[in-house]
């Protein structure tokens, strides 16, 4: 993997991932763009102990530009886009519009390919072990930033989820802060090690698992499975067999691997509703160890921490959505029309060919 770190005309840093070494990076961006003023501010709710960002100026943010004005597409000609080079195997980029900026954080933007009408699910291995390399770079990179306590990589997937721009992307977080859902897995993590004397919730959580019916696919190096207490209609979870707490811990065969494996599992996403249904919509999230203390989890070290990744679609049959209404949203009580088991079964009986 070659890595070449670059600027875009308002200040932003451009970094290009190629899989080859000899791969030359020096298109400059000719766009006229004023520097980047953002005014993101995070502010702590006193009574759930949890983090909102304020983030005002994305609501100028690009919506659902034409394919012939997507600016993740490489620049060509007098189209010019957030990607000065005409072409490009992997890009990362500042956001233009951030949720988290400066003191507060960084957000980035992960451009899987510069192919447009492509999805994650149609990259080649090799692809899609660039993008490994990205999102572990990208995790080293902003680990070392002042201001960043925690790296979240993730992609969200069709206009269902939410999505402005039709490129295949993805999204990386750099928090100042250890997330909510994070501190809800540690501090579990912390109950469960002193009730049981040191045992770890992670790795009894897997064993669990592969000893039940929801495994739907296992390899050398990856177990991936239908929680027990799934949230959503389809979720599948990806843990690496040898526990790590981040994506630098990887050892080479789990890296070599996770491409076929992730990509299988995307493609079976694909499959779950059956021939002729619009592509599942999904987000794809890593779980990652916070960098910062964890002094406030009595006994817990960043290696008790497991790295994984959760994969889940809001459509919970052909044609309709699982929406987050009175429960779940004001509760925060999940109500799930799809058993577990039943999830991966379906999720087994679609492996690609």
């Amino acid at each position: 993997m070659k890595k070449t770190s670059t600027r875009l005309a308002d200040g932003r840093e451009l970094i290009y991932y190629d899989s080859r070494d000899d791969t030359v990076r020096d298109a400059v961006d000719r766009r006229p763009l004023d520097r980047t003023v953002t005014t993101s501010e995070v502010r702590r709710d006193p009574l759930l102990g949890d983090a909102v960002a304020i983030a005002s100026h994305r609501q100028g943010r690009i919506y659902h530009p034409p394919a012939d004005e997507c600016p993740l597409c490489p620049s060509e000609g007098d189209r010019l886009s957030e990607i000065p080079d005409s072409s490009y195997d992997v890009a990362v980029f500042e956001n233009r519009f951030p949720s988290l900026a400066g003191d507060s954080g960084r957000c980035e933007v992960v451009c899987f390919t510069s192919n447009h009408d492509a999805s994650f699910a149609d990259l080649t291995e090799e692809q899609a072990g660039l993008v490994l390399e990205a999102w572990t770079d990208r995790t080293a990179e902003l680990s070392h930033l002042p201001a960043v306590e925690q790296v979240f990589c993730f992609e969200n997937r069709g206009a269902e989820i939410g999505v402005t721009l039709g490129h295949p992307h993805g999204q990386i977080y750099a928090y100042p802060f250890t997330t909510p859902r994070t501190a809800l897995m540690l501090r579990s993590l912390a109950a469960h090690k002193e009730a049981t004397g040191g045992e770890n919730l992670f790795d009894a959580v897997l064993e669990r698992e592969l000893a039940d019916e929801r495994v739907v696919l296992e390899t050398e190096h990856w177990v991936a499975f239908v929680p027990f207490s799934a949230h959503w209609p389809y979720e599948v979870h990806l843990y690496p067999r040898r526990r790590v707490p981040d994506l630098l811990g990887l050892d080479e065969g789990a890296r070599t691997e996770f491409p076929q494996v992730y990509l299988e599992l995307l493609r079976r996403f694909d499959r779950i509703f059956g021939e002729g249904e619009p592509p599942t919509p999904y987000i794809s999230a890593w779980h990652q160890a916070p960098f910062g203390t964890l002094e406030e989890f009595d006994g817990v070290v960043r290696e008790d921490f497991a790295l994984h990744l959760e994969l889940f679609t809001i459509r919970r049959t052909s044609g309709k959505l699982k929406f987050l209404a009175g429960s779940e949203s004001g509760m925060n009580v999940f109500i799930n029309d799809v058993p577990p088991e039943t999830a991966a079964q379906r999720l087994r009986e679609v492996a690609s060919s």
